[in-house]
């Protein structure tokens, strides 16, 4: 199964340029390839090019053909890169299109060309018209599922038809969001990296709302300090992992779901890969290092992420501020860096190992670990999901970057400007990069 991820950004540059004229047109994605551990293979859009009316040798209400030279141009730059190319175009029909005989002429030369010169490669075709979008692999009948990461998570495309009942458990979501957006939910791998006082949270309410593949990442065991707040862990789980904590837990809930545990840290490369083959991300940790390498997975293989921290001051036993923030990380929002969130020197300190750390002049002795409540963190976690569903089910919802003040207290959605030069979050930096693009991680 092949599926082609694009930006909103994109998708709307893409129906723009090739919709509402009166005879086809055309355009091409440069698509970098992740091969998920499924064994699926997502195409991740990072650049389109639209053809001027000198490369298209034809162009009527029925047809758009691209000519030779133009193939050629964008097949050596796509060989160069290591990308595979999608080749879309239009179809004037007000429903959602078919592919016609003469697309399939076409696209058997394109494959047959494209075969020769960049071998073992899989490309892709779309057409859209005003009724919708269509993919498949390029030459082949095979469905290619389509989806458009912003603000929204929109699948664009999907072939089939999801009729497997839905279970009584859930009548009163359905009743909220319908029995579609419960097989969205049900249809999902989650990834939720820091399984303490967000993460085990988080996990809990994923798993009661539907979603049933899980990749748990952390690389910590559960101590005495953590059961005032680690949900579904007892006395008897001390010194178990707490991916094996969280996993028993969704376990009791849903005894179906797929819970992939890895116990490790996701600043290290071979940990962080993992987060690859998951749909949609949810950052519960506590460190910048972690959150840096995490906010490039997101941007760089255009996976939506929601962050979660929250924090309690207080002085001398004596609470004197709580507060929280829920954060999504999508193509056109602000990431980490732009937000001033990260800090470069905590990075360099959360990627170093215990003996490096301990050589290091600048670090002194040990951080002192921070006040955590089991209500606060839930309060932040459950506007956590909220948003999640907003960005994957369409629930109204607008907030994406949302502050939440205990002392007022108040609730509020804020913005941050985002740097047209950003090395994460712009077309300059990684987005859109997928493997193409290493990552800022430890290989040990």
């Amino acid at each position: 199964m092949i599926e082609l991820t694009i930006s909103k950004t994109h998708a709307n540059l893409l129906a723009s340029e090739v919709l509402g004229g009166e005879t086809e047109r055309c355009a091409v994605l440069f698509a970098s390839r992740v091969v998920r551990t499924d064994g699926g293979v997502r195409f991740i859009v990072r650049e389109i090019e639209i053809p001027d009316s000198e490369s298209y040798t034809k162009q009527s209400v029925v047809m758009a053909e691209l000519n030779p030279v133009f193939v050629a141009k964008v097949s050596k730059k796509a060989r160069i890169r290591g990308d595979s190319i999608v080749f879309v175009h239009s179809h004037l029909d007000e429903e959602r299109p078919n592919f016609s005989q003469v697309d399939d002429l076409g696209e058997n030369l394109l494959a047959n060309f494209l075969a020769v010169r960049m071998p073992g490669v899989p490309h892709g075709a779309v057409v859209i018209s005003a009724g919708g979008w269509r993919g498949r692999q390029l030459g082949t009948s095979n469905p290619i599922k389509i989806v458009s990461i912003g603000e929204r998570r929109d699948v664009l495309f999907e072939s089939g038809h999801r009729d497997e009942p839905i279970l009584p458990i859930f009548d009163r979501q359905v009743r909220a969001f319908g029995e579609a957006g419960q097989r969205v939910m049900g249809s999902l791998t989650i990834a939720i990296v820091g399984l303490g006082g967000t993460g085990s949270v988080a996990a809990e309410h994923l798993a009661h709302l539907g979603v049933r593949r899980f990749i748990l990442i952390d690389p910590d065991r559960v101590e005495p300090t953590n059961l005032n707040r680690v949900v579904g862990a007892t006395n008897g789980d001390i010194d178990r992992p707490k991916v094996e904590v969280a996993a028993s837990h969704i376990a009791k809930i849903a005894p179906e779901a797929s819970v992939k545990c890895v116990q490790g840290d996701v600043t290290r490369t071979h940990v962080a890969k993992e987060l690859i083959s998951a749909d949609f991300l949810f950052s519960c940790t506590d460190s910048h290092g972690s959150r840096a390498v995490i906010q490039q997975i997101s941007y760089q293989y255009l996976i939506p992420c929601v962050d979660v921290g929250s924090i309690i001051t207080a002085v001398d036993g004596q609470v004197t501020g709580i507060h929280g923030r829920i954060q999504a990380l999508a193509p056109g929002l602000p990431c980490f860096t732009c937000s001033g969130l990260i800090d470069a020197e905590e990075v360099r300190r959360d990627m170093m190992s215990e003996e490096e750390r301990r050589l290091d002049p600048y670090i002194q002795g040990a951080s002192e670990p921070a006040p955590a409540v089991i209500s606060i963190n839930s309060t932040v976690t459950s506007l956590a999901i909220t948003m999640f569903m907003a960005i994957t089910l369409g629930i109204p919802s607008e907030g994406r970057y949302v502050l939440y003040n205990a002392n007022k207290p108040s609730l509020r959605s804020v913005t941050a400007s985002r740097n047209p030069a950003c090395y994460i979050c712009s077309p300059s930096g990684v987005l859109g990069r997928g493997d193409a693009q290493a990552l800022f991680t430890r290989n040990q």
